[in-house]
């Protein structure tokens, strides 16, 4: 209970200094804004013979981008937690689950993916794989290869995530948009429900 109380006292903090982060950020171009908005009257008010100021491209609104960009940053930050805490009982190793997904493409997912999912993809790369053996020659497919292996890896490692954080399989490429990772499981498995 101490460790947990601790780690969740960690947890907070991170999360409040993210918070205070954010809000410098979101302040620092705020006041650059306004800076620039102080500047542009003299533009605006100017006389058709004048010259025209030359004004470099900028993003249209810096505060719009930093939203994604500290969200992503979080997701990232949350995701490095989760791969270098420590695997308990019953977890599946994220480390086999990327290397047999980049090994087997979409087969290697039926190791910590959902089967709704894993089992149609392992069926139809292997049904493409024997069809393109029998009509393209090897180089051909090696281009096609160096892009699909590494995006199944990453699949592969994300399966395990969130087998890991969920206790159960869980689907990545659903209808309904999910959150980056489940919410932790508390010490006990939840029953799997049927039709999962």
């Amino acid at each position: 209970m101490e460790r947990l109380a601790a780690l969740e006292a960690e947890v907070k903090a991170d999360a409040d200094a993210q918070r205070v982060r954010k809000a410098a950020a979101v302040t620092k171009l705020r006041d650059q804004r306004v800076t620039r908005t102080a500047a542009e009257p003299a533009v605006r008010n100017r006389t058709p013979e004048e010259p025209r100021p030359r004004v470099d491209a900028e993003p249209a609104d810096p505060l719009e981008n930093l939203g994604g960009a500290l969200e992503l940053a979080s997701k990232a930050n949350q995701v490095k937690q989760e791969l270098q805490r420590t695997p308990r009982k019953g977890d599946k190793s994220w480390v086999i689950s990327g290397v047999a997904s980049l090994a087997l493409g979409p087969a290697g997912w039926l190791y910590a993916g959902s089967l709704r999912e894993a089992v149609p993809a392992a069926v139809g790369w292997l049904g493409l794989a024997i069809l393109a053996s029998k009509i393209l020659p090897v180089f051909l497919m090696m281009p096609v290869l160096m892009v699909v292996l590494p995006l199944s890896a990453i699949a592969g490692v994300v399966y395990a995530l969130h087998y890991n954080r969920a206790g159960r399989r869980q689907r990545l490429f659903d209808g309904k948009k999910k959150a980056a990772l489940p919410e932790p499981r508390a010490g006990a498995r939840p029953k799997q429900l049927r039709g999962r």
